[in-house]
């Protein structure tokens, strides 16, 4: 007879979940996921990469290694630049004179619920101010608050992004 009246007990707070869940939804009430839960990290992944960007216009090639994940990938010319130091060798030719040969400004983010990856996606400008690509960069949460690339590659302007 216990067993049976624990199980209506229970079976009524399910009950009772479910309905306030509804009246929740219904109602347009705040939910424990109201709020995507990547948005502190969609922000930090934004000043990561502005930063990024920043070490190739002050043309500080310190701290662009500071991004650059240890076993970093970069679609750069015919064969990809693989692990850190491939990397920065493969672009050390860009830090090379006073003025950047590009520059690049995020135009979107994207972190997996996880919070541990994310995309981020702009637009490239020659020193002119043309665009002349759309970067693609995969970071990676390494240490609390610490992104960094972990692959990269350009691809050439949407149309749109050229009007």
């Amino acid at each position: 007879m216990q067993a049976v009246r624990i199980r209506e007990r229970s079976a009524a707070a399910n009950a009772l979940a479910i309905r306030c869940l509804a009246a929740a939804l219904l109602l347009g009430l705040p939910t424990a996921h109201a709020e995507p839960p990547t948005s502190a990290a969609t922000a930090q992944v934004f000043a990561a990469e502005r930063a990024f960007a920043k070490s190739m216009a002050d043309r500080d090639a310190g701290a662009f290694a500071d991004f650059v994940a240890d076993e970093a990938i970069f679609f750069t010319g015919a064969a990809p630049l693989r692990g850190k130091p491939q990397v920065l060798s493969g672009w050390s030719r860009f830090f090379e004179g006073e003025t950047a040969p590009f520059s690049w400004e995020p135009d979107q983010v994207e972190v997996l619920e996880s919070g541990s990856l994310a995309l981020s996606t702009g637009l490239v400008r020659d020193p002119a101010g043309r665009v002349v690509g759309r970067f693609n960069s995969i970071w990676r949460l390494e240490e609390p608050g610490v992104w960094r690339v972990v692959f990269d590659k350009g691809s050439p302007p949407d149309h749109k992004d050229t009007q």
